[in-house]
């Protein structure tokens, strides 16, 4: 009854004064952008551009369009192939675009052209770039959104990047964002091949470990396919061959990011994960995809 009838107000009592409609406009808008800043982001796109100056040349519009039908509030890119700022035989910075030659300011500029039209300019980006056209990460995350920290490696320090730019990670208060590329298995025994992933593995499994006092949302190209089902001729990929060599280990025979040790490693650490019901998994190769 209470929305029919205006309450009678006692004797003596105060009546409170009310706000005029452009303080109260002003409060409100105070308000609601504090609650704006204050969320948790809910929704994510990952994405291996295979090159994103490629990307933003021959498919932009359509991924424009897609991010504005979805509107995410964090896009995970992955294999960005920009090179880190730095003039030649100098030190690198990877959180920079090069831009010391008349083609690299070219690019930079094609693509933060790109990057500063709708909707995008409505997204703060990192990034965490090679020294040259080679892998790369970049994050977006909502302007409204305020990471506690961003960092550039597994071991959580900010200033340091992974080599190639392999990872992004940002902390928020009741979540954290994990944006990885991971290297490739390569087909033989060296150091820039089985040796480097099992290292990247080994080091993935401890941040696992050790990222357990909050859920993790991890994102990016993994370059493993776990199961039969992930691929689409299990067979054939399990005795892939490249010029006819034939590691000394049986479990790292086969395609790359399927062979059975690769497999065996991953779901060493999806044991150490709690996997939430509601947590979607989707594999797939340089196509946009949500969480």
């Amino acid at each position: 009854m209470k929305r029919f009838f205006k309450p009678i107000e006692k004797e003596g009592s105060a009546k409170k004064p009310s706000l005029s409609p452009s303080k109260q406009g002003a409060e409100n808008g105070e308000a609601q952008q504090e609650e704006d800043i204050k969320k948790e982001p809910l929704k994510f796109v990952t994405w291996n551009a295979n090159s994103l100056l490629l990307r933003v040349k021959n498919n932009w519009p359509q991924f424009s369009n897609f991010i504005s039908n979805l509107d995410p509030d964090i896009i995970a890119i992955q294999e960005v192939r920009m090179p880190a700022a730095g003039s030649k035989g100098a030190a690198k910075n990877p959180g920079e675009l090069k831009d010391d030659t008349s083609s690299s300011r070219e690019e930079k500029q094609i693509l933060m052209r790109a990057l500063s039209s709708p909707p995008f300019g409505n997204y703060r980006i990192w990034w965490s770039l090679s020294d040259s056209k080679y892998a790369g990460t970049a994050l977006l995350v909502k302007k409204c959104l305020r990471p506690v920290k961003v960092s550039f490696s597994l071991d959580r320090t900010a200033s340091k990047h992974e080599p190639d730019g392999r990872v992004i990670l940002a902390e928020f208060e009741t979540v954290r964002i994990l944006n990885t590329y991971a290297p490739n298995n390569g087909w033989k025994e060296e150091e820039n091949s089985f040796q480097r992933r099992r290292k990247w593995d080994k080091r993935i499994l401890e941040f696992v470990v050790q990222s357990s006092d909050k859920p993790l949302i991890w994102c990016g190209d993994l370059n493993v396919s776990h199961e039969d089902i992930d691929v689409s001729h299990p067979e054939f990929f399990s005795a892939a061959k490249m010029n006819g060599y034939v590691p000394p280990n049986k479990e790292d025979c086969g395609q790359p990011g399927f062979t059975l040790a690769e497999r065996k490693r991953f779901g060493a650490i999806l044991k150490e994960c709690v996997i939430s019901p509601e947590t979607a998994c989707f594999y797939g190769f340089h196509r946009p995809f949500i969480c």
